[in-house]
C-alpha cells in the first residue's frame, strides 16, 4: 500500500508543479508522476544536505512540489540551451 500512496502523492505533486511552472511541458501522466516522485527524492536529499531535515526524515508534500519545480526549472534550462 505504501507504493500506491507514493505514486498517488507523486502524481499530485507533479500536477501541481506543472500548474505552477510557466510554460508548456509535453508530459503524460506517467512522466508527471515520475516528476513528483523525483521531486520528493530531490527535496529530501537536498534538505538533509542543508540540515533542514534530519537523517531518515523525508520531505512532505510541499517539499515534493518544490523539488518537482526545481527539476522543471533544470529541464527548461536544457531545452533553451538545445535551441
Amino acid at each position: 500500500m505504501h507504493i500506491v500512496w507514493t505514486i498517488l502523492l507523486g502524481l499530485a505533486a507533479g500536477v501541481i508543479a506543472k500548474l505552477i511552472f510557466p510554460g508548456k511541458e509535453n508530459m503524460g501522466w506517467i512522466l508527471t508522476t515520475l516528476l513528483g516522485i523525483a521531486g520528493s527524492f530531490l527535496s529530501t536529499y537536498l534538505g538533509q544536505l542543508l540540515k533542514i531535515y534530519q537523517p531518515g526524515e523525508t520531505a512532505g508534500f510541499i517539499g515534493a512540489i518544490v523539488g518537482a519545480l526545481i527539476i522543471l526549472f533544470i529541464i527548461s534550462l536544457f531545452r533553451r540551451k538545445a535551441r
